[in-house]
């Protein structure tokens, strides 16, 4: 193990020598001591480099790929198709190997995959203006909380649905934390924000509204009705979208909302046991020179062609620090680019196919699980992609029977007592069907045991 720590005792004493110091205790002198953890760390003892790959391998052993069961998981993260285009366009090394331009203009291939993805995204939302994507949808929803907190600092307090991821929820939380602003969380009835306490919360001091849709548990919200009432208030309306089905939903920007946001992984990006994947920003012209990260725009050079230039760069690298509203850099340009690729390779129209697709075989899905006995829905409200159903046994519980059999029911939701049901269109009425059977069966053997 001496390669990977070649520096000896003699080494150290030189380098603190040369800097002026005794000990590498000093190097953190300035650190009060309350912060310090004044242990060592709890960690277990050093390994042969042999045995760690074992443990490695071991662990590695435990993961379960959407390819290796039939997998219903979903709340945010889905199996859809990935072509065999996208990966032979994202692997070329000109998308490949890039960092952030600093000189962007000679970029120009650079320059115009963000501009094509600001169109695909502008237009799928039908808002006029988005951003070259950020790290994901949670911190999408919680940069729009910045923006609405920058655009009305005398405006303390959010109003958010308890309809929207509840990691996006959180990262809200934690920004909110930082610059100063209240978070408000309004309940659902049956399945859908209650819009007597979504009215009842927001007040004149509200500078955000945060609603998703399809939300958490696969109920369509009624966004416009949601978005009214926070306008009137004066607050800023933000939507988290399932990309997906925009296809087939009236898009945010026709139903009030100013900023649209969501989580990127559906457009051509795998799984990949969580990531990376690319959060999307779009919103209205009055909030463009306060959205995050970077906007590729066009224009035509001296001789009049067309080329591209980086327009907004809100990033602490391009702009003063204390002016920055992001720090986004190259990390999911990639990402983006494999979802522009992918709304291309599905045309107008195929994302609308693809909506409908989802909408009949997900009913499907729920008549078929609602069949079962003691299965019932947790909601009744219209759902396109994703449904939630109570179980008379422990949830818990019955996805292990099921998993033993090499489907993966969905996302358990214990406090409810419920399961999360996603459907893409890699599930088959056959699969469907399949899931119907095993999770019977799960129920029956549960009740025997219990």
């Amino acid at each position: 193990m001496t390669r990977y720590t070649a520096v000896t005792d003699a080494d150290r004493e030189a380098m603190l020598a040369a800097i002026g110091v005794d000990s590498v205790e000093d190097l953190f002198a300035a650190i009060p001591a309350d912060l310090r953890l004044q242990r060592p760390l709890d960690l277990p003892e050093g390994q042969p480099e042999q045995a760690v790959y074992a443990h490695l391998r071991e662990l590695a052993e435990r993961n379960v790929s959407a390819e290796d069961e039939l997998t219903f998981l979903g709340g945010g993260m889905y199996d859809h198709y990935v072509p065999a285009l996208i990966d032979m366009l994202t692997s070329r090394s000109e998308f490949l190997t890039p960092y952030t331009p600093y000189q962007p203009e000679v970029s120009q291939g650079g320059l115009q995959v963000m501009f094509e993805y600001q169109t695909a995204i502008s237009e799928l939302t039908a808002l006029p203006v988005a951003n070259a994507s950020v790290y994901e949808g949670p911190s999408a929803l919680a940069s729009a909380g910045y923006l609405a907190r920058l655009a009305q600092p005398a405006k303390r307090r959010f109003v958010i649905s308890a309809g929207v991821h509840p990691h996006a929820r959180e990262t809200l939380r934690t920004y909110a934390h930082g610059f100063g602003a209240e978070v408000v969380e309004v309940p659902l009835r049956d399945g859908v924000t209650d819009p007597d306490a979504w009215a009842a919360a927001i007040e004149a001091g509200t500078g955000a509204v945060f609603v998703q849709n399809p939300n958490f548990y696969g109920a369509v919200e009624d966004v416009a009705a949601l978005a009214a009432a926070g306008r009137e208030a004066g607050a800023v309306v933000v939507a988290s979208y399932d990309p997906i089905t925009l296809g087939i939903l009236v898009p945010p920007g026709e139903c009030g909302v100013d900023v649209c946001v969501g989580e990127g992984q559906p457009l051509g990006n795998r799984l990949d046991f969580g990531g990376p994947s690319f959060g999307f920003f779009a919103a209205t012209e009055a909030y463009l020179r306060r959205m995050p990260g970077r906007i590729a725009g066009e224009t035509v050079d001296a001789e009049g062609r067309r080329g591209f230039v980086l327009t907004l760069q809100t990033r602490e690298q391009h702009i003063r620090r204390e002016k920055a509203t992001s720090n986004i850099c190259t990390a999911q340009a990639l990402n983006a680019l494999a979802g522009v690729v992918y709304l291309a390779w599905l045309g107008r129209r195929g994302i609308v196919e693809l909506g409908e697709l989802l909408l009949q075989r997900t009913h499907y899905a729920r008549e078929a699980l609602c069949a079962i006995d003691g299965v019932e829905p947790w909601h009744t409200q219209p759902v396109i992609r994703e449904f939630a159903v109570t179980l008379p046994a422990p949830v818990e519980a019955v996805v292990e029977r099921c998993a033993a059999e090499g489907v993966n029911p969905g996302l358990a939701l214990p406090e409810e007592n419920a399961l999360l049901v996603a459907i893409t269109e890699q599930r088959s009425r056959a699969d469907i069907d399949r899931l119907a059977d095993v999770l019977a069966r799960a129920l029956v053997r549960e009740e025997v045991t219990a």
